[in-house]
């Protein structure tokens, strides 16, 4: 409706200005009042011009709806077609020269409605010329000019300007409807893009994570309502600032990641953890106009991990209480048997012998439980030091060759040639080695084989341990490094606990990989830089 009425007001506004200029001009000392019959009524013409452009200035004010623009945009035509009329008789009839404006009047039609009124306004327009050119080739109105017209003059005027009026009419309705359908598809896609903007921004707004945009210098653009929330402050706080000076955890680096951010914001003089995401932010195109953060407060997050975790150390507790207990169980119970046995004294000297051999061997073994067990309760700190961690591999494979197991057959190969230093505890990852030869080594049938290999990254060293053994079962994968879980007969059940250990207190990781053919381990440690 505004777009309607802004057509209206610069209509009046081009009619005054027409007026002034184009009736102005017969004032002038050369031109004079020659051409015109009644120069008293034709001033009074040029008041009334000016005056119906007032009332219009005051009727526009009035218009509240598309009817009343639709009747006053008609009547105005309709009138200025009147005017033309006159102007027309007053200026000479058939020799003036202000025909054109009925042209205009019907341009001005289409552009202030449509096509149908564009023919509408050259229709009475041609009624209009043709009559007044008729009346006055049939004598009724006088001619107001010296020039002599001969009858084909009258006719082939009114033919030439009816031709020319339709003529400007398809033309003008042609591209007035043209306009008409591009604005109604633009008004279209322009409100389907605004309902996309709100339905995006309720959508953002409507998130519990907190999201804000940044320019490429990243200062704060949006920032939704969620992420005032969390951080209890308003946009206006916010906008333009550095990303760093509100999340002090992203430091200088600011750079895209795709990997999750984590740090505390400082909230009401508390630390309150978030978790953040980055990535970023581009146009159309496929160009990167600045960049978009989601984050959340992990608050509750943390609490309910530690909560979790809680939960998992106790259960853990009584877990490895039972595994300890059902370990020392049975040979406390051989212990037990076998000295009740000697204190009855009614058994032969032999087999008393036999019995305190029996003794002696479950001490042991629960001596080494006990040791065991300590070493992965409460581990000793590394001792780091330089060495070379081929030549302590290389030593594990002579002992692992040397060892009785009583298997024939089983090749143990070696890819370490060379030197490789690193750093850590020689004799804590002598162990670790050792305890995985010793798994593959027990792993392996008759005719088997272990390899053991190393390879080196910018950032890690891998050392390898290969059997082509059965395997470990799936069930079983993810116990094996939980402590007194084993499935050998004489196991403790703690070397691959203590392995994990190990590795982790230097730093590193331990993994495996097994299938029916064989299991891997892998260790990564830090190289040394």
């Amino acid at each position: 409706m505004q777009e309607a009425v802004r057509k209206l007001t610069y209509l009046i506004f081009l009619r005054a200005v027409l007026v002034t200029v184009l009736l102005g001009s017969y004032y002038l000392p050369k031109i004079g009042f020659s051409t015109i019959a009644q120069p008293v009524v034709f001033s009074y013409f040029v008041i009334l011009l000016y005056l119906l452009t007032a009332i219009y200035i005051l009727f526009l004010r009035q218009i509240k709806n598309i009817s009343q623009y639709i009747i006053f945009a008609y009547t105005q035509i309709v009138i200025d077609i009147l005017a033309e009329t006159i102007l027309l008789y007053l200026t000479g009839g058939l020799a003036s020269w202000f025909s054109f404006l009925f042209p205009v009047s019907i341009i001005s039609a289409a552009i202030m409605l449509n096509r149908r009124a564009c023919y509408a306004a050259a229709t009475l327009s041609s009624c209009m010329y043709g009559l007044l050119i008729t009346l006055q080739f049939a004598g009724i109105l006088p001619v107001t000019t010296d020039i002599v017209f001969m009858e084909k003059d009258y006719f082939y005027n009114i033919f030439s300007h009816i031709t020319i009026f339709y003529l400007v009419a398809f033309l003008s309705g042609y591209h007035s409807e043209k306009l008409y359908r591009t604005t109604r598809s633009l008004e279209e896609k322009n409100t389907i893009l605004s309902d996309l903007k709100v339905f995006s921004r309720d959508i953002i707004e409507s998130m519990t994570s907190g999201v804000f945009t940044t320019d490429l210098n990243w200062k704060i653009v949006t920032f939704n309502t969620s992420a005032q929330k969390i951080l209890k402050c308003s946009f206006d706080s916010v906008e333009g600032k550095d990303t760093s000076e509100i999340f002090p955890f992203l430091g200088g680096s600011k750079r895209v990641s795709l990997e999750r951010i984590e740090g505390t914001v400082i909230v009401d003089g508390r630390s309150v953890p978030v978790g953040m995401g980055i990535s970023a932010l581009k146009d159309s195109l496929g160009k990167q106009i600045g960049i978009i953060g989601v984050f959340q407060d992990l608050t509750e997050f943390k609490a309910m991990e530690a909560e979790v975790k809680k939960k998992e150390k106790w259960a853990f507790i009584g877990e490895l209480s039972a595994s300890i207990a059902h370990e020392l169980r049975n040979p406390l119970a051989s212990l037990k048997a076998s000295i009740d046995m000697l204190r009855e004294k009614k058994v032969s000297s032999e087999y008393a012998d036999h019995l305190m051999q029996i003794a002696l061997s479950e001490m042991d073994r629960l001596n080494a439980i006990i040791t065991d067990f300590l070493l992965y309760a409460k581990p000793q700190e590394p001792n780091k030091t330089s060495f070379d961690l081929h030549q302590y591999l290389s030593d594990v494979a002579t002992l692992l060759r040397s060892s009785e197991t009583g298997k024939k057959n089983v090749t143990i190969s070696e890819d370490i040639e060379g030197q490789m230093l690193i750093t850590g505890d020689p004799k804590q990852l002598l162990q670790v080695f050792w305890n995985l030869g010793i798994n593959a080594l027990d792993a392996v049938t008759d005719g088997g084989n272990i390899s053991i290999s190393t390879r080196k990254t910018s950032s890690t060293v891998e050392i390898l341990f290969k059997d082509t053994g059965t395997g470990i079962n799936q069930e079983n994968i993810d116990k094996i490094f939980y402590p007194f879980f084993t499935t050998k007969d004489n196991g403790t059940g703690l070397g691959l606990a203590i392995t994990q250990k190990i590795v982790e207190a230097h730093g590193g990781r331990i993994m495996v990989k097994s299938k029916s053919d064989g299991t891997t381990f892998r260790v990564m440690l830090p190289a040394n830089n």
